[in-house]
């Protein structure tokens, strides 16, 4: 152990660790002191987290906080802190605690007790993804997991559209063909996009490519193991057109003769907005061009 210094853990201090993704190659000396030296770790997974702290001969107590009993948790996780007995680390599986995790709404509850937090940073996977996907990395957004269904879901999808920053999501290997068609639908197959897989582990593979070609590949090879989408924002010289624009825009391609699909197509690639809602505009107007 390195001698005592004033950045030792304090009590009624959070620490907020930063763990492997996959690799405990990639664990900081840092954080194995910090995790060592705190009083109580909360741990997303208390067995997953305990293969780690064996691995590296941590003998610190956990508790678990995960998402079915935060609310239970927060409360005892901040009467240590506010005792100023103990020190408290928070993990999670794998990464930066808080990052699409329930790990923000502790954060969130010691910041407004004024207790201190500090971050002992570590591996996310959507920098991770981003530092080698090939795309803009000037300007960025982060999604984490889009929602699941309805209204809301398609309310994002359309704004993403519109996004002129490199957009990064999170997908389950079960969701992932689902996603991929609701951006084609949304964004158009063109798109470019880089998809990381099992992140710092033994299979870990990006696929580059566009959104289209990206979706006929997982249709035709099962997808494995958890993904992160990194995906190029819409073109920042595309036009953003009013609803009255694009009708007009609309109504002269189908006087040329072009299905209200392929219309709705042209017009997304052309635009950057979503073609979803250029084909429900397509609706009020009639095959030959004019309005119903």
């Amino acid at each position: 152990m390195p001698p005592a210094s004033d950045s030792d853990p304090k009590p009624g201090h959070l620490y907020v660790v930063g763990t492997p993704l996959g690799n405990l190659e990639d664990m900081t000396f840092r954080a194995v002191r910090m995790l060592q030296a705190v009083d109580l770790i909360a741990a997303e997974d208390t067995r997953h987290t305990g293969k780690l702290l064996a691995h590296f001969q941590i003998t610190t107590p956990q508790i678990s906080y995960h998402e079915h009993n935060r609310h239970s948790r927060i409360g005892e996780v901040l009467h240590h802190l506010q005792a100023r007995q103990h020190a408290v680390a928070l993990v999670s599986d794998a990464g930066m605690p808080g990052i699409s995790d329930p790990g923000y709404e502790l954060i969130a509850a010691c910041v407004e007790a004024e207790i201190p937090v500090i971050p002992i940073p570590g591996s996310t996977a959507a920098i991770t993804a981003l530092c080698v996907a090939g795309l803009p990395s000037d300007r960025f957004v982060f999604e984490g997991f889009l929602p699941l269904k309805g209204k809301e879901r398609t309310a994002r999808l359309e704004a993403i559209a519109q996004e002129n920053r490199t957009i990064l999501l999170y997908e389950a290997p079960h969701k992932l063909i689902k996603t991929l068609e609701d951006l084609v639908a949304a964004l158009g197959g063109d798109r470019p996009v880089t998809l990381g897989r099992e992140l710092t582990k033994r299979f870990e593979e990006f696929w580059r490519g566009t959104l289209g070609d990206a979706l006929a590949h997982y249709q035709a090879e099962a997808p494995k193991g958890e993904f992160t989408v990194v995906i190029q924002g819409a073109s920042r010289e595309a036009p953003v057109l009013s609803n009255e624009a694009i009708r007009a825009e609309l109504e002269q391609l189908l006087r040329q003769g072009m299905s209200r699909a392929d219309a709705s197509r042209q017009l997304a690639k052309a635009t950057g907005q979503s073609k979803k809602a250029i084909y429900q505009l397509s609706l009020g107007i009639d095959s030959d061009g004019f309005p119903n």
